[in-house]
Parts: structure tokens; C-alpha cells; sequence
């Protein structure tokens, strides 16, 4: 996550609910999980998603110690996901930039089928900072929406709207992919996507459970699963804006997403709702060489890629 280095603040609780939709969101908000009132969404296995980490770490590893734009860590990174998205049946495009005087990719992954007039769409950006293999940042996205668009064909998914499926470059020097991409799209293929699904950080080692507040429906689908466990919810403030899902939402693309903490400072109060130790940052590794597996809280990374999935489904069936 691309995160200034002053203006901290602590991410402030909402516990009101959103029942009124804006213009433009998805329609058809899911319900809590158990309802069956959708199609029903795999528990993605989280020693699959770490099995991706693993994997991520050690191509950073072979790689100078990260995943870093421009850097062979990065074009590796990208020839892992794309590789087991191949294997699976996604369409997939490599979208070539340049930014910093280095060469950066994208990847986009299309599953066949859906109304191609309404796109759902998952990223997470790929790259890591040149200081660490930036396995929470943002391996733990990128492997998390992975595993969710293996899961989708495992399960021979067939939604009625399209799927769609992003890793992003350069985000660590300013959204540089994501825009680069968002960008490249002409103004009636922007209105075909109903909605960006953003995961920057969804394991970090103290966690919060935090949810975007851009989209009223999106968020709702988000915060509708996390009640169902019953886990209260905070809004997300710490990246707003400063990751992947700038760029769509400044194209007038409805966005949404997880987050669970940068280096903002745990409160007393989030300790006493979701555990974890108050007075630290809910990732002491935040850009930093630490950022390795053993910088990942499973428990964490487990409940956000499940929502992750919960959300595909609910959103685009």
C-alpha cells in the first residue's frame, strides 16, 4: 500500500447501517451468510492462500529479497499467478508500462461466460517495496484474490454477471498500474464494470478488520458477511485513496474492499473487540524487510479471503 509518511490517524468505528444504495452501485446487496438466498460460496482453504505466499516469498528470496517494480522479482511474481490462471481456463493479458524509466506489468484474468455488459471485478496490487519481499504487502491480496478466482473455476462457477480478475504493478510508486489500466479502457468499457473489489493488506500480524465506505452496496455485501461471524467492522481511513481503487473510483467505477491495517497505532478499544495487542502498529513490518510468512496472521488472512469470495459470489450472481 502506497501510504504517506505523515497524517496518521486512528481509522474511527461506524456501527450505523447503510440501507439506501447510491447511484450507480451494485444492486442486490447479499445477505449474511446461512441465509441461502444466493449462490452459496467456497471457504477457500487458507493453506491454499498461504501456500501462495510461500510461494511469493520465495521468488523474492531467488530475487534480491523483494518483489519491486522493474525488478525480476516482480516479472516472476506475475509468471507464478499467471501461470496457475492459464492452468485453469482465465483468459488472460499482460499489459506492459513503463513508469521510473523500468518496464512494469499488469495482469488481467477474464472467466468465460457472464454478461460482459456487467463486469465484477477483484485486484490487489503485486509489487512490493524495494526493502522487503512484502508478503502482507500485498502478497496477502494478491494470493488471497488468486485462490478466490481458482476457487471460482474449481467450483465450474457460472455467475450471470462477468468476472474479472486484476494484479497490479507499481503500486508502491503512486497506483501507477492500476491507473495505467484504467486508463486504457474506453468510457463504455469503464460503465460495463459494476464494481472494483480492492485487497491491500488483509494479514497483518495485529489485526483490524476494516471495510471501505465507498460504495454503499459493496460495502454492505462486506460488512453483512463479517456480521455473520459476528465480528464488528470499523470503516477503512488509513489507505483511503492511496491504493489500488483510486483510479476506478475517480473514473466513476463503484469500488469497495478490505483492509486490516498499515502502520496506524492499535487503540485499547480495537484490542478489546478483535484482540491483538494495543499501543502497536497492526503491522510493525509495514514496508519494511520483515514483511516476510511469518509477518501473516492466519486467522486474519483466513476471514478476509473467505469474504473476498463471499462477496464474488454475492455480488455477481
Amino acid at each position: 500500500m502506497k501510504l504517506p509518511v505523515s497524517g496518521r490517524a486512528t481509522a474511527t468505528a461506524v456501527f450505523a447501517a447503510i440501507t439506501l444504495l447510491a447511484t450507480g452501485s451494485i444492486a442486490g446487496a447479499a445477505p449474511a451468510p446461512g441465509s441461502g438466498t444466493i449462490a452459496a460460496a467456497p471457504d477457500l482453504p487458507v493453506a491454499n492462500v498461504k501456500a501462495h505466499l510461500a510461494q511469493l516469498q520465495s521468488i523474492a528470496t531467488a530475487n534480491g529479497g523483494n518483489r519491486a517494480h522493474g525488478r525480476t522479482g516482480y516479472k516472476a511474481s506475475l509468471d507464478y499467478v499467471k501461470a496457475k490462471l492459464d492452468a485453469a481456463g482465465y483468459t488472460t493479458n499482460i499489459q506492459q508500462f513503463t513508469s521510473s524509466g523500468r518496464t512494469g506489468y499488469n495482469l488481467v484474468a477474464d472467466w468465460p461466460g457472464g454478461d460482459t455488459g456487467q463486469v465484477v471485478m477483484a485486484g490487489s496490487h503485486l509489487d512490493s517495496v524495494t526493502a522487503g519481499a512484502g508478503i502482507n504487502d500485498n502478497g496477502s491480496g494478491s494470493a488471497a484474490v488468486l485462490e478466490t478466482a481458482l476457487a471460482v473455476a474449481r467450483a465450474g462457477y457460472h455467475p450471470t454477471k462477468h468476472l474479472r480478475f486484476g494484479w497490479w504493478g507499481a503500486e508502491e510508486l503512486g497506483m501507477v498500474g492500476s491507473r495505467y489500466y484504467v486508463n486504457s479502457l474506453s468510457s463504455a468499457n469503464r460503465a460495463r464494470i459494476s464494481g472494483y473489489l480492492n485487497f491491500d493488506m488483509i494479514g497483518s500480524p495485529n489485526p483490524g478488520y476494516f471495510v471501505y465506505d465507498d460504495d454503499p452496496a459493496i460495502e454492505k455485501t462486506f460488512k453483512d458477511y463479517f456480521t455473520g461471524l459476528g465480528i464488528p467492522t470499523e470503516i477503512e481511513t488509513e489507505g483511503d485513496g492511496r491504493s489500488d481503487h483510486a483510479p476506478f473510483k475517480s473514473a466513476g467505477v463503484p469500488v469497495g474492499g478490505l483492509f486490516s491495517g498499515a502502520d496506524y497505532i492499535k487503540t485499547a478499544a480495537q484490542a478489546a473487540k478483535w484482540g491483538g495487542t494495543a499501543g502497536q502498529a497492526f503491522d510493525r513490518c509495514y514496508h519494511s524487510s520483515c514483511d516476510t510468512t511469518a509477518n501473516i496472521n492466519d486467522t486474519a488472512l483466513d476471514r478476509n479471503a473467505d469474504a473476498l469470495a463471499y462477496a464474488i459470489w454475492a455480488l455477481s450472481s
